[in-house]
């Protein structure tokens, strides 16, 4: 089945890149482009496209908001064509909390292998995102406030959470829920460099616990969470009576860096039953086998079912593969891993 893309981009430059680019493959057809959202939004009536690739930054109307209107008039799959630039970031972050399925870094050098790997991860979205479950957006939305009340003790359990498209709002709907005093958390989040410091910094501003980028070495504390950074492997390791993060820059492991299967396996190595383990919405098989392996090492696990994930694609691959004890609709995840918490038994002798 071809892909039928809209391109929106005020450069003429980059629209005839992306033309090109997307053009070579045989499963997309692009339809026509424009050079911004007003012009956009007569093309989407009369050509009715799959998906739309869309600039953080135009005339007329930038890209953040052209996107909440589409969200809220004429949901559809968007992807983010992003700079760089602190702005374009932050930018971008915020188009992934009001709907977008993904974004596609500009490449600083457009040349060559850079211009090779942009081609072949701006296909392989566009594609994906026409396979995703696009919801209406209502135009304004309210601050989460957190759910849940305070655990007031530490419970020894160690939290690990791997998501992929559509992460950025999962995540964030996952820790909106959970109390200050949550269990330490490691999280892997498929994001290229320069974004996961600004994503982090972001869920720290508004989520009700300590959110930062992971550094090596660094011991873990109840209360929170720490972030793969991009291009670097996450890792949880035993230090004495304590536990710490470890990075390092090996190979990808399912195509990604940092990878969901290398902080599951080593989840399952330093802690077993100690863990808790959750995988959210996202495409490919990144973290099924890791889960699986922390599963028989005796932790926790969870995922995301199928009507709640933005692309049911790692969270259907570990539970195809026996990795999930159970599944749970995104809004419910945080109440079950505070459930794995909590020591049924030491709260029945309180009762």
């Amino acid at each position: 089945m071809t892909t039928r893309v809209l391109i929106v981009d005020d450069s003429a430059l980059m629209r005839q890149l992306l033309t090109s680019l997307l053009s070579q493959d045989p499963e997309i057809e692009v339809v026509d482009a424009a050079p911004d959202p007003l012009i956009a939004r007569e093309k989407i009536k009369a050509l009715n496209p799959d998906v739309i690739t869309l600039d953080v930054e135009m005339p007329r109307m930038d890209g953040l908001t052209f996107l909440r209107k589409i969200m809220t008039l004429r949901p559809m799959p968007v992807v983010m064509i992003s700079t760089l630039t602190q702005a374009g970031t932050e930018t971008t972050l915020e188009a992934l909390e009001a709907g977008a399925v993904d974004f596609v870094a500009k490449p600083v050098n457009p040349a060559g292998a850079a211009m090779a790997a942009l081609a072949e991860e701006l296909r392989a979205k566009v594609k994906s995102a026409a396979r995703t479950r696009v919801r209406a957006r209502p135009a304004e939305v309210r601050p989460r406030a957190p759910q849940r009340q305070a655990l007031n003790r530490q419970t020894g359990k160690i939290l690990l959470i791997g998501a992929s498209t559509g992460g950025v709002e999962a995540l964030k709907t996952v820790l909106m829920d959970m109390p200050a005093d949550c269990p330490p958390t490691l999280v892997t989040q498929h994001m290229p460099e320069r974004f996961t410091s600004a994503f982090a910094n972001r869920l720290n501003r508004e989520c009700p616990m300590s959110v930062s980028e992971a550094a090596d070495n660094l011991r873990l504390q109840p209360g929170c969470v720490y972030i793969a950074p991009g291009a670097h492997h996450l890792e949880l390791h035993r230090e004495g009576l304590s536990y710490v993060c470890r990075l390092h820059d090996g190979p990808p492991v399912c195509g990604h860096r940092p990878s969901v299967d290398v902080l599951f396996r080593s989840g399952a190595k330093a802690a077993g039953p100690k863990i808790i383990g959750v995988i959210l919405t996202g495409m490919g098989k990144d973290g099924a086998e890791g889960l699986l392996e922390l599963r028989k090492a005796g932790a926790s696990t969870i995922g995301q079912d199928e009507a709640t994930s933005l692309i049911y694609g790692m969270p259907r691959v570990a539970f195809e593969r026996g990795a999930v004890e159970r599944q749970y609709p995104l809004t419910e995840i945080a109440g079950a891993i505070i459930e794995r918490c909590v020591d049924k038994a030491s709260v029945g002798a309180r009762l």
